[in-house]
């Protein structure tokens, strides 16, 4: 990578993910400035269908698809950090099925704003999520990629869905998108109508504590299998995962109401979870049990009830 490019995926990382940042920020130098490329290239794809401009649906596939064939080495790029980011995909053999599905996800933004079933949800998620776990394992460097994978794409599922839960109303507003499954509302009684009305009701909030248990689960699985990441990346995994999971500590202290109040961690909180989290990894060096002892997500799924973190009972 020449230093425009560096500089470029550096740049995106640190506007637009800013929690990630945090993390990315304490991985090895080996893989650092590959990650700020990485992040680059999925929030310029990211952009086409999310920046909220008049371009038609026909532009915007247009337009991915001359990012997936700049990313796959197949014609010119026209932006730096995804000409960096053709270069890294062929030194460190990311596979062209992760990009493609990552870009078909980006394309399903296009024409689908509802998603019926979780399991529809999560066909989605295997592109704009999981493969992006995929993509930094593969960079990684693992000695036992067929062990670590399917715990890193629980993860990047669970940091996902954690985000989905906290922009429901910024989703709806902004994009008209609604990233809870169907089945989900109905089950609870609620419509995709209050939820544009911005109606935080007790069912409403029930909805959010269910996908928020489905997401602490995937949270454990995911971090259950950082132990298979080389050990000079595993803190900052570990430290990414207290850190999208701090959200879920804000929406349970707000009983719940993430369309009254959009979720957002402090500087000074992150900055109090990195020391924190750097404590006990001196300490007892195991992603678990960090894990367990620093963020919101109980260690137990049959214990992540309201009552176990104080909270009173939705009403």
């Amino acid at each position: 990578m020449n230093n425009a490019q560096r500089d470029r995926g550096k740049a995106i990382h640190r506007e637009t993910g800013q929690t990630f940042y945090y993390a990315t920020r304490l991985l090895p130098e080996r893989i650092r400035e590959q990650t700020y490329v990485l992040y680059g290239f999925f929030r310029v794809a990211d952009e086409v269908v999310d920046d909220g401009s008049a371009q038609s649906p026909d532009t915007q596939r247009e337009r991915l698809e001359s990012l997936r064939s700049a990313a796959l080495g197949n014609s010119p790029a026209e932006e730096p950090v995804i000409e960096a980011f053709s270069e890294i995909r062929e030194a460190e053999g990311i596979a062209d099925e992760e990009v493609n599905e990552f870009i078909d996800a980006m394309c399903a933004d296009i024409d689908t704003d509802r998603y019926e079933t979780y399991e529809d949800l999560e066909g989605y998620m295997r592109g704009s999520a999981a493969a992006v776990g995929n993509m930094m394992t593969t960079i990684m460097d693992i000695d036992q990629p067929e062990k670590a994978r399917p715990h890193a794409m629980a993860l990047g599922e669970a940091f996902q869905l954690s985000n989905f839960i906290r922009d429901v109303r910024e989703d709806i507003r902004e994009l008209d998108r609604v990233y809870l499954p169907m089945e989900t509302l109905q089950q609870h009684g609620v419509t995709v109508e209050q939820i544009e009305r911005e109606e935080s009701s007790p069912e409403f909030r029930r909805a959010i504590q269910s996908e928020l248990r489905r997401a602490e689960q995937l949270y454990r699985e995911g971090v259950a299998g950082i132990e298979y990441l080389p050990k000079d990346c595993q803190f900052a995994v570990v430290l990414a995962a207290v850190l999208y999971a701090e959200h879920h500590r804000l929406i349970r202290k707000q009983d719940y109401d993430v369309l009254s109040t959009r979720p957002e961690l402090s500087t000074p909180r992150k900055l109090y979870l990195v020391a924190k989290t750097w404590w006990n990894w001196r300490r007892y060096e195991d992603p678990v049990t960090v894990f367990r002892r620093v963020s919101a997500v109980p260690a137990d799924e049959a214990i992540s009830g309201d009552a176990e973190h104080g909270i009173p009972s939705i009403k």
